[in-house]
């Protein structure tokens, strides 16, 4: 089986800052990769760079083995819409605010083609069911909902097309531990039934446990260990991997 993407020797810089130096990174169909290190480690920079946000300086980006630079930005927005999805820390910025959860999902569903108003809604519906949200509150606009209902919205309007790469960034951040908690039990569920390829970046360990097969430890740009998450996180070989499992373990 080839790799679903695949990048090799990414760099990247702002002024004398290295964000990512000389970065490899593949994820196969049906796997959840977790990129986890503190804040600064590049790992933010690299998802942007990965999802085709912001240009690496060097380095390549094969999704399917075809560049994704290669073909243009109308061809990598049909990716977005398509193929890959993201879902964003804070749900702001990968909602519309301003109409509702069912218009949130309808929305990504129309920009691939569906039109039929009833099949719409019905998938709709389905979805925020399948999110834990009641579907009598289709027709609600998400500033109503919670923080946790929030980042549970985005998640249904990100994979109701069922895209087959999905990119989360701290998805969990900035929720109380019991509704991360659900949130990741949900998300879990959500790769294994969907057979989704998910990148995850998070400074959370046990998130990383919970959801990953592999994992990818980042540190001023590089990637510094990798390998299956059990035995990175149990038997760690980096002195940076080692801080980090330590200092988790000492909370």
């Amino acid at each position: 089986m080839s790799a679903l993407l695949k990048a090799e020797g990414l760099s990247l810089r702002f002024g004398r800052v290295s964000a990512l130096d000389d970065v490899a990174i593949a994820i196969w169909p049906g796997e959840v990769l977790a990129v986890v290190g503190e804040s600064g480690s590049g790992k933010s920079t690299l998802l942007r760079v990965l999802s085709g946000q912001q240009l690496p300086e060097v380095g390549t980006i094969r999704f399917d083995g075809a560049d994704i630079h290669a073909e243009g930005e109308a061809a990598l927005r049909r990716l977005l819409r398509t193929d890959w999805g993201f879902v964003h820390q804070n749900p702001r910025d990968g909602l519309r605010m301003a109409i509702s959860a069912g218009g949130n999902i309808g929305e990504r569903l129309m920009s691939n083609g569906a039109r039929h108003y009833g099949d719409i809604r019905a998938q709709a519906k389905d979805w925020l069911a399948r999110v834990e949200i009641d579907p009598a509150r289709i027709d609600e606009l998400p500033r109503n909902f919670s923080g946790g209902m929030q980042q549970r919205l985005q998640i249904a309007r990100t994979l109701v097309t069922r895209p087959r790469l999905v990119f989360m960034d701290e998805p969990t951040g900035g929720l109380d531990v019991s509704v991360q908690a659900k949130l990741l039990d949900m998300l879990r569920a959500l790769a294994r039934d969907l057979g989704l390829a998910i990148i995850i970046v998070t400074h959370d360990i046990a998130a990383a446990r919970l959801l990953a097969h592999r994992i990818v430890v980042m540190r001023h740009g590089q990637v510094v260990e990798e390998g299956l998450t059990d035995r990175v996180l149990d038997d760690p070989q980096h002195p940076y991997t080692q801080l980090l499992v330590s200092s988790v373990l000492a909370a």
